[in-house]
């Protein structure tokens, strides 16, 4: 019989396998009653429903088809558990075991974090049979080579010990694991009798974001796992954050899973801490991108995030180069107004193109609504030039100017700024640069997995794509045949057409997409 170490590895592939094919039943999402037994200030919650029917199964058996070849998920799941057991010498039988007492959904909670790892989790279960529950709780501390014990808190019963020091038992009509010990399983028994995470305003609040039917959520408070990691987030990135209006120490967020016949879902809500969501749309300078790209990523508002960097960088100045309050004024002597070129600029986007090493290329590509940053690119390569930088040359091309920039620590290919009209690019390599200041030809908008994408995505406005045979040729080139993980990730990696990213905002919500698109 299964030990109850194995329990826990067990469960969690099941709510492993929800979590990737969750999807939309009839069952609502929102609906938490598990997380009643996890402690209150819990930082992460994960539920997931453990036996999905209907449309549910048909589409986590096609996509479990598309992706491993494998005609039924669960009773593959099953039957590698069993293999395991049975090669620890520890045989198991689900269908005897487990399944006369397994419900329909299990969730998992931990309450810490320490050194970077999630810790003090508890699984629960629910269960359709508390006799039989209980009988497998039973036959576990019966049949370990480490004794349990007995005990009881607050007229609950449970089980103590075995190799691993965990604590099981049956509370209410579900079965209840804590992997750190008895502490862990009394924190359950509190919770259910008084005060649990779901009785939390800010858990109600984000819960209540999930998508609707799907069939597993998770919920993160990260503002509380900044706390516990010693408020270890990147001083650089927390400032960026506090500059958007966003407190990352008050954020929570919310995912949830939701599949199709052919595409995996990914819904995710934020409140972020702060008053506004973010909002834009790049998508249409995304979809003016050269049609060869395998990634690209846009971002809208790009102008006032570069104004409010400005703003910092010129009141605190450059030790050694530039004094407080004078960069603004110095480059305004000479021509180049930051505050006018960060108002012109709208949209932002990056690509990247390439099948080897040697063809790997891209550019940062910048929209403005007049042609300030263009004359501004052209003002600062005759600056450059003027004051003898080494490896400056200029740039014309094609109607486009600017200037690049060559470096050994560049690499055999210059840092190209070009810009044309209404846009700047910034490149490694000059083709790259000009392909994007170019609208002319065949664009992403043309591919058909691009297409397929944006279609996707509905309503939600894209702010990424890859394209998934594009990426995956530029990585077997990449990675060498010794990488024996990725060989075996090959298998499914083909399967993958396209990464959509959508992105934007309900109320004070910053909401985002990310669908996984699967070939037949």
């Amino acid at each position: 019989m299964i030990k109850t170490r194995l329990l826990l590895p067990a469960l969690a592939a099941l709510l492993a396998a929800a979590l990737l094919f969750a999807g939309c039943g009839g069952s609502d999402s929102s609906s938490s009653d598990l997380a009643g037994f996890a402690a209150p200030g819990s930082l992460v919650y994960i539920e997931g429903k453990l036996q999905p029917s209907g449309e549910l199964k048909s589409n986590v058996d096609s996509l479990a088809q598309a992706v491993g070849g494998i005609d039924n998920l669960g009773n593959y799941i099953v039957a590698k558990l069993e293999d395991s057991a049975r090669g620890k010498g520890e045989p198991f039988d689900y269908a005897k075991e487990v399944e006369p007492w397994l419900g329909e959904k299990a969730g998992v909670s931990f309450k810490g974090l320490k050194d970077g790892k999630l810790t003090e989790p508890v699984i629960v279960v629910e269960s359709t049979d508390v006799a039989a529950a209980q009988k497998f709780v039973d036959a576990q501390a019966a049949q370990s080579k480490v004794p349990y014990k007995d005990a009881s808190y607050e007229g609950v019963d449970f089980k103590v010990g075995g190799s691993d020091g965990n604590a099981i038992g049956v509370i209410e009509e579900s079965l209840v694991m804590a992997e750190d010990g008895e502490s862990g399983f009394k924190a359950a028994v509190d919770a259910s009798n008084g005060e649990s995470l779901a009785d939390e305003a800010r858990f109600q609040d984000a819960i209540s974001a999930a998508s609707a039917g799907s069939l597993a959520d998770a919920y993160v408070d990260v503002g509380g796992l900044i706390d516990a990691s010693g408020n270890g987030i990147d001083p650089q990135a927390k400032e960026i954050l506090e500059n958007a209006g966003v407190d990352p120490s008050e954020a929570t967020a919310v995912a949830s899973v939701v599949p199709g016949s052919d595409q995996v879902e990914i819904d995710l809500s934020s409140d972020l801490g702060g008053e506004e969501a973010p909002s834009g749309d790049a998508s249409a300078l995304i979809g003016s991108l050269p049609a060869d790209s395998f990634v690209a990523l846009g971002s809208s508002g790009f102008g006032d995030q570069i104004k409010e960097a400005v703003d910092k960088l010129d009141e605190e100045g450059i030790p050694g180069q530039v004094p407080p309050n004078q960069l603004k004024s110095s480059l305004s002597s000479i021509g180049i107004d930051l505050d006018k070129i960060a108002t012109s600029l709208e949209d932002a986007a990056v690509f990247a193109e390439g099948s080897s090493k040697s063809s790997l290329g891209g550019a940062l590509v910048l929209t403005s609504s007049s042609g300030e940053a263009a004359e501004t690119v052209a003002n600062l390569g005759v600056l450059l030039r003027r004051t003898g930088a080494p490896g400056v040359t200029a740039v014309t091309s094609g109607g486009a100017s600017g200037f690049s920039v060559r470096t050994a620590e560049l690499g055999k290919k210059p840092l190209v700024v070009v810009a044309k009209g209404k846009r700047v690019a910034i490149g490694y390599g000059l083709a790259p640069a000009l392909q994007g200041l170019s609208t002319e030809g065949e664009t992403l908008s043309d591919v058909a997995s691009y297409k397929a994408a944006v279609s996707a995505l509905g309503d939600t406005p894209l702010s990424g794509f890859v394209d998934g045979p594009g990426a995956l040729s530029l990585a077997e080139a990449l990675v060498p045949p010794s990488e024996t993980g990725f060989q075996e990730a090959k298998r499914y990696l083909k399967s993958i057409e396209y990464i959509a990213i959508g992105t934007g905002s309900d109320g004070e919500l910053a909401t985002a997409k990310l669908i996984v698109g699967v070939a037949e």
